[in-house]
């Protein structure tokens, strides 16, 4: 089953028609952006965690203001295809490729931004995390460009299923993976 924020999108006939009305008609807090591509299995829910969604960083030590800013980054949304692992469909294949929205700070130096950012997964009581996968993007930028939209390595999860379990028992989270100081940061700011 579907969050109520996310809509599966099918590229045929009439579905392409109708993408403009179904983005806008999701609501609440959770992004628009995000596509989860109709495949022959149903997807867990995958959302961005809100505290984890931005990453600033500053030059080591210095004071923190816009002169030390090496980068601003955001996730800012994410593609996803679930599909069935074998043909016996008791486990799920996902896999989820986060989009980057990245701006160049004064301090920085080259033309390369690294961001460290993760996937988790935990059962449907959010109660356990069954598996986390940590990844390192790096956004590319010309000297003449302080802006631009990178894509990350695709997560690949394998969930079981079968026997009572479904996609709906799974959660999957994407965020930054943050310093204690970047969460207090983003935390004191609210979600952007």
């Amino acid at each position: 089953m579907a969050h109520p924020g996310f809509r599966s999108v099918v590229a045929k006939g009439v579905a392409v028609l109708a993408l403009p009305a179904m983005l806008a008609a999701c609501g609440g807090s959770e992004s628009t952006s995000n596509v989860l591509t109709a495949g022959q299995a149903p997807c867990p829910r995958i959302t961005i965690l809100a505290d984890g969604a931005d990453l600033t960083q500053y030059v080591a030590g210095a004071p923190r203001d816009l002169t030390t800013m090496v980068l601003d980054a955001r996730i800012a949304g994410f593609d996803a295809v679930c599909d069935y692992a074998s043909r016996d469909r008791r486990a799920l294949d996902v896999r989820v490729t986060p989009r980057f929205q990245v701006e160049r700070g004064p301090a920085a130096r080259g033309g390369s931004l690294d961001m460290p950012w993760f996937i988790a997964v935990s059962d449907a009581g959010d109660t356990d995390v069954i598996e986390r996968q940590a990844f390192t993007a790096r956004a590319t930028l010309a000297s003449n460009q302080t802006r631009v939209n990178s894509t990350g390595q695709a997560a690949r999860l394998r969930l079981p299923i079968g026997e009572g379990v479904s996609a709906g028992n799974y959660l999957v989270r994407i965020s930054f993976q943050l310093t204690p100081d970047q969460l207090a940061q983003n935390r004191s700011r609210g979600p952007r």
